[in-house]
């Protein structure tokens, strides 16, 4: 795309041009694709309800645990534990319900023994150090060593005495009836952009329903052990040390009229970690104490309280329609029908390639793909080659191809250099079949029956002991020019030995006719004056296009393109220059001598 340069740049419409196949196969793989590609962008749109501007919610959430657990602590207690003693409202969406304790009564502040351990243990005074502590301690050491029993010592600590025991929670749980507690949420959720706010408990709900998964998925009341048994848990097993579970209420709304749903759905997850060896502080637990008066001495009563902590996550979006969320999504998906088109350029640039038409040659001998690709790559790709000074472009009379030469010669003869080989253009004469046939005056030779078409047989213009070794035809002379001027004068006609290019009447009748040279010339300026001074030089710039526009048909090559000597040298004996001094090759240039 061009710069703007003034005014008139920018009203302007820049298009590409488009190259139409004509093709069943490829036809039927364009509308294939095209029909798939169209099918996803449809299902994706109303599946995932892409056309909707969606957004996410806002939470609260409260919680309500109801059950009677009763517990033998040890042969002789009895105690009926109601909701009070057994939850614990956390900070955020998360409650605590207690599964089995450790109890230490009746505790006081003085000094006591602290509980025998192999870091506590003692035989004199000298094991224990006056004032220490440390988180793992009851106490503050006072430095002596006193009986903890009939045969262990520990060091006396200042602490809440007797301090707790160190031992394993009990076995089964003592509120191993919890799994029949249930417990209630109540979540509100709200869409502030949409304007929408809601709750999961519906009007007119029965307080006495139990959520189940099919049976009664709306459900706001769950049962602790239901909970447990959805995830293939065992609620006694977890009972003793506790753990985490994870409650999830996933909201996904739709809060268009026609189609109007939001409710929210349940799963459960343990979150804490189930393969956890016990030397790596397994379960939840936590203590806590209740302290009250005895005599005008305060006492506490330490509790080491295992439980389950659940945590409730709520998370979803609420969609609405929203017409520029519409046409943003099609707008994106419109690169996707591009897809065919890259599959089939794919298709047409890989079987058109030379390794591949070998290949699906060997494999399947009856498929023919490659050389109606190749028509098709040919149509649809035109390779141009960098200009350089070092490039060069040279035809030989018995190749059917054309050579490219992109190299210093540095004093090598250009007929030596192999070069790439580069298929010749294809010629469109349809152009050429439209313009009026010049009237011919002069005698030049004519192809008037197919023999004269082909090469005459003349002799050679040099004997073989004299002309140049480069020669292969007999008719090219020595270079004039010189250094590396003087390799680029030395080509031949032909690869191999055989008549010269020269010889032919084509020749004669394409380059050295001077009525078709002055039709050329005046066809491209009408009133160009024949200056009789400057007409040979016309007459041979316009033979040396001639030339280059027959044998390499291509405008790319028009200004790299090299004429053999022999062609180089008939063209100026037919159109002399005066003074007899050509200054050759000229690159790059439009035309390739310019003397």
């Amino acid at each position: 795309m061009c710069p703007c340069c003034n005014w008139r740049d920018v009203c302007k419409y820049e298009t590409a041009k488009v190259i139409r196949i004509q093709s069943k196969t490829y036809g039927t793989i364009r509308w294939t694709l095209l029909m798939i590609v169209f099918l996803y962008v449809c299902f994706a749109l109303l599946s995932d309800k892409l056309y909707q501007r969606k957004e996410p919610l806002i939470s609260s959430v409260q919680t309500k645990v109801k059950g009677v657990a009763e517990v033998k602590d040890g042969n002789t207690k009895t105690r009926v534990l109601d909701t009070v003693d057994y939850t614990f409202p956390l900070q955020g969406n998360s409650f605590f319900v207690m599964t089995n304790f450790i109890s230490t009564e009746g505790q006081t502040q003085g000094l006591c023994p602290e509980y025998p351990t192999r870091r506590t243990l003692c035989s004199s005074d000298k094991g224990c150090k006056k004032g220490k502590k440390d988180t793992l301690s009851k106490g503050v050491q006072t430095g002596k060593c006193i009986p903890y029993n009939a045969t262990q010592k520990t060091c006396e600590v200042s602490a809440w005495c007797p301090v707790e025991p160190e031992r394993d929670a009990p076995r089964p749980a003592l509120l191993i009836s919890a799994e029949n507690f249930t417990v209630l949420i109540k979540n509100n959720i709200d869409f502030p952009g949409h304007n929408y706010t809601t709750r999961n408990i519906l009007p007119g709900v029965n307080i006495t329903c139990t959520f189940h998964k099919t049976q009664n998925p709306q459900c706001p009341i769950f049962r602790l052990g239901d909970i447990f048994q959805d995830v293939g848990e065992n609620f006694s097993d977890i009972a003793v040390q506790g753990g985490i579970m994870g409650i999830e209420i996933y909201w996904h709304c739709n809060l268009d009229r026609w189609f109007h749903s939001c409710r929210p759905k349940y799963s459960f997850r343990r979150l804490d970690d189930r393969t956890t060896i016990e030397s790596l502080y397994p379960g939840n637990n936590f203590r806590f104490a209740k302290y009250y008066m005895e005599g005008n001495i305060e006492k506490r009563n330490l509790v080491k309280a295992f439980g389950i902590r659940f945590d409730i996550l709520v998370f979803g979006t609420g969609g609405k329609f929203d017409l520029i969320q519409m046409v943003v999504y099609i707008g994106s998906t419109l690169s996707y029908f591009g897809l065919a088109t890259v599959f089939i350029d794919f298709l047409i640039d890989t079987y058109s390639s030379t390794c591949c038409r070998s290949h699906v040659y060997r494999c399947c001998p009856v498929c023919e793909p490659c050389g109606v690709n190749e028509y098709y790559y040919r149509k649809k790709c035109e390779s141009v080659d960098e200009p350089k000074p070092t490039l060069k472009y040279i035809s030989f009379v018995d190749e059917p191809h054309i050579r490219m030469v992109d190299q210093q010669l540095l004093g090598k003869s250009l007929q030596e250099i192999e070069g790439e080989e580069v298929p010749r253009p294809r010629r469109d004469f349809t152009d050429l079949a439209k313009l009026p046939q010049p009237s011919r005056s002069d005698s030049s030779p004519r192809p008037s029956f197919p023999e004269a078409i082909q090469l005459l047989k003349q002799e050679p213009r040099f004997p073989s002991q004299t002309r140049p070794k480069w020669c292969h035809c007999g008719h090219c002379c020595p270079s004039q020019m010189p250094g590396n001027s003087k390799c680029l004068e030395e080509l031949c006609c032909r690869r191999q030995e055989g008549p010269c290019i020269t010889t032919s009447a084509l020749f004669e009748e394409l380059v050295l006719s001077r009525s078709t040279l002055h039709f050329i010339l005046l066809y491209q300026e009408p009133l160009l004056e024949m200056d009789a001074d400057a007409l040979n030089n016309q007459l041979r710039h316009c033979a040396y296009r001639s030339y280059i526009d027959w044998r390499f048909g291509s405008e790319d090559m028009a200004g790299f393109a090299i004429l053999p000597s022999c062609c180089r040298w008939k063209i100026r004996d037919h159109f002399p220059k005066q003074d007899g001094k050509y200054s050759g090759f000229k690159n790059p240039s439009p035309y390739t001598y310019l003397e």
